[in-house]
């Protein structure tokens, strides 16, 4: 069996192989951290061949240089791959829907570039869902998905925390995430949960019944998590843990009079969530608890509280205050920092010497990283019923369960796990053994392997969801090309009139052709018309068609012709179509085209040729003129488009996506809306019935005016360029 080749994407958040830094903020918690260990031990399996770890390049002067690596080796078989977009800073994840379309162009830039087309994909959260979605669609490659959270969730819990819809709009962009979660079930192979009970967190969205979903744990490294009692044979490593536990050992002494007592350890982002004031009250309001074990609580990393977002400020705010409202001086620490890749392993099996409690009461859990991992270092836990934890509990009998909100439940689970030393040495055993027998990495990507293996298996690697496409060329776009052919069709490809001479010929050469050819039609007409012509003259599928003048990019990929969305966010910049079309009004001798003719990037009108001004327009645009491109055709059609959108620079967005040298494309025309692609490196060929607006030129290095008319023209070309014999 073929080994696999795996990317992984994760978009927000921050990924480098050097260390973690979890807490930073909301979008560095348990998500980065199960998405870096899952690339690390799928990369050590047998049957994988690499790993690819897609994110966002970060250039930013508050944060480490490694973000800015365009790729980091990992190891021999793990690679970070960052590819820019939406500038360089660092951005919360709610802030970077807009930049998917361009997120998409860079990873298919990418993966041509550096010839690694994966065989299969995965996407974590949301964001990444949407990037895989279209990755599968254009290059015909199967994903998996994990949700990691859902949008339909966290929008009905704010809305009835009295938010205004408007405003959960503007700032969480939930019409974009749900509709991407959507599309996610709809066209993944299947979504990886961490529990049963997590799959029916799904069971709102519409395409649920389109999903599959297969519960798989998530793995800690057991390698790191290990029990209290567990000694290191390195001297090194031994000497090096001793250090990182006198560094944990004092940065909780320094807040407490009696340091030596147990004590109950929290650690999370300071999140609403994840409910810590509740351990507060409970604390606080109890003396006797207080008398047995001193609270420490791990909230994120925090320099300066004042500088931290405002949910995040809030959160640690209140903590202080509670704090200070039950005066837990000298018996509650809560640390401003803790190393997360090296430290957190430790501060487990410190609480654990210290015979004390891990405590987790977030609200709902859908699965539990913490628990597991204190668990394994031989700490029992009071945790949330909610969720993820009510099946690793049964299955490891490491603690109790108990509802996050009622205080007297959970009071009772801290006093009887921190009063008697059987129950104590109970749960501290089983959690030691079980957690190493069921929630390790290793078991995770087996299981997660064989599902790939097997759908791979029964779908001639495209996925089950696309069996049901068996003449489907999956090459296609992944292919070296050495050559393109960029054709225009009306008066070059066809001419009716001339009853197409030269079409049956070299529609052969193009049906005909080779791997390293490829094929692209470009076009003034929408996407609908080209497709006509395609079917009524029976030409070969075209590879690529640029259509509507240059403001549209369409894949073939043996089914579907699939919009290119990086290409149409590109246009959109600075481009403000109502405005033009309400200047135009003033233009008599021009009409607006069908609305077919339309789209968002293309205003089409009919124009009276003896009445053209070019300086009228450009009076009428005003000072926005430079901005728009302005392309009269055949003495009868006007175009205006985006200055950045013509068939030319499509063809350099394409070439540039697809990693196909300028120099080796040849673009055939017939009329003004073809001048564009006969500049630069690109070879042009003009066929011998040209319009008025090409009789200027003549044949040179890099443009050959052909004498034959339309497609009898492009072979003239073809064989002067040596393209054929």
């Amino acid at each position: 069996m073929t080994k696999l080749r795996i990317s992984l994407i994760n978009i927000h958040g921050l990924l480098k192989g050097s260390g973690l830094e979890i807490g930073r903020d909301a979008d560095n918690g348990g998500q980065t951290k199960y998405v870096f260990e899952l690339a690390e031990f799928l990369s050590q399996h047998d049957a994988v061949e690499h790993v690819d770890l897609f994110t966002r390049l970060i250039d930013d002067p508050n944060l480490s240089p490694e973000y800015a690596v365009p790729v980091e080796a990992v190891n021999e078989k793990l690679d970070i791959r960052r590819i820019p977009f939406l500038g360089r800073k660092y951005k919360p994840k709610e802030q970077l829907w807009e930049g998917l379309d361009t997120f998409v162009t860079g990873v298919v830039q990418h993966i041509k570039f550096h010839d690694i087309f994966p065989n299969w994909i995965h996407s974590h959260y949301g964001d990444a869902g949407y990037v895989a979605s279209e990755l599968s669609t254009i290059l015909n490659i199967p994903f998996a998905h994990t949700g990691h959270s859902l949008g339909f969730h966290k929008r009905k819990k704010l809305l009835e925390s009295g938010i205004p819809e408007e405003e959960l709009e503007k700032k969480f962009k939930f019409t974009a995430r749900i509709a991407a979660e959507e599309k996610t079930l709809e066209l993944s192979e299947f979504i990886i949960t961490s529990t049963e009970q997590e799959i029916e967190t799904y069971k709102p969205y519409k395409n649920f019944g389109l999903g599959k979903y297969h519960a798989i744990s998530p793995g800690i490294d057991t390698r790191k998590f290990v029990p209290y009692y567990h000694l290191e044979q390195d001297p090194v490593k031994q000497m090096e843990e001793e250090q990182r536990k006198y560094w944990v050992a004092e940065t909780i002494s320094k807040f407490l009079t009696n340091p030596h007592k147990p004590f109950i350890l929290a650690l999370s982002r300071p999140d609403r969530h994840k409910n810590l004031h509740t351990l507060i009250d409970v604390y606080g309001k109890d003396k006797e608890l207080q008398s047995m074990a001193n609270l420490v609580i791990f909230a994120g990393i925090r320099k300066d509280i004042t500088r931290m977002p405002e949910s995040e400020k809030e959160v640690l705010t209140d903590l202080l205050l509670s704090m200070d409202k039950y005066d837990l001086y000298g018996k509650m620490a809560i640390p401003k920092k803790h190393d997360v890749e090296n430290e957190v392993s430790i501060i487990y099996r410190y609480a654990a010497e210290k015979r004390g409690v891990f405590v987790n009461l977030t609200l709902h859990e859908n699965f539990g990283l913490t628990v597991i991992e204190s668990a394994s270092s031989g700490l029992p836990v009071v945790v949330t019923k909610n969720g993820g934890p009510s099946e690793i509990i049964p299955t490891c009998q490491n603690g109790i369960l108990v509802d996050p909100l009622d205080v007297n439940e959970i009071k009772k689970a801290l006093r009887t796990i921190l009063t008697d030393e059987n129950q104590w040495k109970y749960f501290s055993n089983n959690g030691a053994i079980n957690i190493q027998k069921h929630y390790s990495w290793l078991s995770h990507v087996n299981q997660y392997v064989d599902l790939i293996n097997e759908n791979l298996s029964l779908s001639s690697g495209a996925g089950i969801k696309n069996q049901h496409y068996p003449n489907i060329n999956i090459s296609r776009l992944k292919r070296k090309v050495e050559n393109l052919l960029v054709s225009d069709i009306d008066g070059t490809l066809i001419e009716p009139k001339l009853n197409n001479p030269g079409l049956k010929e070299l529609k052969t050469h193009l049906i005909n052709r080779t791997e390293k050819m490829a094929f692209a039609m470009a076009s003034g007409r929408n996407l609908r018309l080209v497709k006509k012509v395609i079917d009524e003259e029976q030409f070969p599928v075209p590879d690529f068609i640029i259509c509507s003048v240059g403001t549209e990019i369409y894949y073939t990929n043996g089914k579907d012709y699939i919009l290119d969305k990086g290409w149409s966010v590109f246009l959109s910049g600075r481009w403000k179509r109502e405005d033009v079309e309400s200047r135009l009004k003033a233009i008599p001798w021009i009409r607006l085209q069908e609305d077919e003719a339309q789209n968002p990037f293309k205003i089409s009108y009919y124009y009276d040729q003896e009445k053209y001004n070019y300086d009228e327009l450009v009076a009428v645009l005003g000072k926005g003129w430079y901005k728009i491109n302005i392309i009269p055709s055949h003495g009868q059609f006007l175009d205006f488009i985006p200055k950045r959108a013509s068939k030319g620079n499509a063809i350099k967005f394409l070439c540039r996506k697809w990693s196909i040298p300028l120099s080796n494309v040849i673009a055939a025309g017939d009329s003004g809306n073809d001048i564009d692609m006969f500049r630069g490196a690109i070879k042009g060929i003009i066929v011998g019935n040209r319009s008025v607006e090409l009789n200027h030129y003549q044949t040179g290095k890099s443009i050959f005016v052909a004498k034959s008319a339309a497609s009898s023209g492009i072979l003239e070309g073809l064989k002067h360029y040596k393209i054929i014999k």
